[in-house]
């Protein structure tokens, strides 16, 4: 049974018109349409059907909207609706057309046909649809998702787990492959007090991607399950006594770590103990908080928040320490000693996530992400993504053209 009531359902797509032009339509996990927009040939086939569950079903795997292809330069995106567990259907955001090429236009009216659509059906079909590109697609799929949620009032618990384990494998991945480029083995310390600086100013999703690197860096040093327990089970056991040696209130959870380490030791795969080693940070972070240890300085907290809304501008470090009510040598001071990054590194850093995004999910020219994330001069930006990933940003695109076979043979 549909869990999105037909208010919410008007609300959204009476934005969505307004805002995109086009209709949304609700399926159910059969692909089926069972609400909005209108009728069309095409919703009437089986091959749209099916293509349609697929969608579905890989948006609920990911956790988050799918675009796809209903035909030849045919462009469509779902975005699943779940409560909790419960996926009901989902949300279609209409059909585009990828460019308006002639014979990618023929192609698709072709599908069309052999699929049972009459050929004039099919061409007065495809006329209506308007021409976009993929990066506007994108957006269109991430706004609705963000609408869906904002007003139907739904919680999609099963969405944001299975968003948090991929982008993990991703970041893993990410940094397995550095590792390779770099011939990097080391795990070092300066990594693992990173990690606590993030913890206690309350940067989840930075200590988050701090984690998936080390996770990363234990899996290159060593394919062995038993060295990847024991090394895991050590960076949990170097968070728990620095914790412990800043604040006596957090000895209590030295009897958790025993249950993580546990749980740790009784993991079967490198995927399991990954996830392990996620909940446990999540734990950790939570019993952080409940001490009353995660917000580190406050001026530092500060100091990362302004990064964090303005690193698209060009930033001094002395519109930072305003921000913060430091001095900038201050400032400096405080956050090599908290993070372990200067103030220009975690600007660096930033960007340089989300310049990775831009070429992961974007087919912006490398020369607009630079400008587009805060870098002057793509020279210097191509520089700092190397040495950063390890390799230029064209490679990185490249590399990561076929995402998910290569997550796959990362972790088969």
């Amino acid at each position: 049974m549909m869990k999105l009531s037909q208010r919410s359902l008007r609300t959204i797509d009476t934005w969505y018109r307004r805002n995109y032009g086009i209709r949304t339509k609700l399926i159910d996990p059969s692909g089926a349409v069972v609400d909005g927009g209108e009728s069309s040939p095409i919703d009437r086939i089986a091959v749209v059907g099916r293509a349609r569950r697929h969608a579905l079903q890989e948006a609920v795997r990911w956790g988050e909207p799918h675009s796809f292809f209903l035909a030849p330069g045919v462009l469509s995106w779902v975005v699943p609706v779940v409560d909790r567990s419960t996926v009901s259907g989902g949300l279609l955001g209409g059909e585009v057309l990828g460019s308006d090429d002639s014979d990618e236009w023929g192609e698709a009216v072709e599908h069309f046909v052999r699929s049972g659509v009459a050929r004039e059906d099919a061409r007065l079909y495809l006329s209506r649809l308007p021409v976009w590109e993929p990066v506007r697609c994108r957006q269109a799929a991430d706004r609705l998702g963000e609408m869906l949620y904002r007003v139907s009032g739904l919680t999609p618990h099963l969405l944001v787990e299975n968003r948090e384990r991929h982008q993990q494998q991703r970041q893993i991945a990410e940094e397995i492959h550095r590792r390779k480029r770099s011939a990097d083995r080391g795990l070092g310390s300066d990594d693992e007090r990173r990690l606590l600086a993030l913890i206690r100013v309350g940067d989840h999703n930075g200590a988050r991607r701090i984690l998936n690197q080390l996770i990363g860096t234990i899996f290159f040093r060593s394919a062995n399950l038993t060295v990847i327990r024991a090394s895991m089970i050590e960076m949990m056991g170097y968070l728990v006594r620095r914790a412990i040696e800043d604040s006596a209130f957090l000895e209590p959870i030295m009897e958790q770590n025993q249950r993580w380490s546990a749980r740790i030791l009784e993991a079967e795969t490198f995927e399991s103990l990954a996830a392990v080693l996620r909940s446990a940070l999540d734990d950790f972070m939570r019993k952080i908080y409940e001490s009353g240890q995660v917000d580190g300085d406050p001026r530092v907290h500060r100091a990362m928040t302004y990064i964090a809304a303005n690193f698209r501008k060009r930033i001094r470090v002395e519109e930072v320490a305003e921000a913060a009510g430091v001095s900038p040598v201050r400032l400096a001071h405080l956050v090599k000693e908290e993070t372990g990054r200067s103030v220009i590194g975690h600007l660096h850093a930033i960007r340089l996530k989300e310049a990775q995004r831009k070429l992961r999910e974007t087919d912006q020219p490398c020369a607009d992400i630079a400008t587009d994330v805060g870098f002057c001069d793509q020279s210097y930006f191509t520089k700092q993504f190397r040495e950063h990933f390890g390799v230029t940003p064209d490679r990185y695109r490249r590399s990561i053209s076929n995402e998910s076979a290569h997550r796959t043979r990362t972790y088969r």
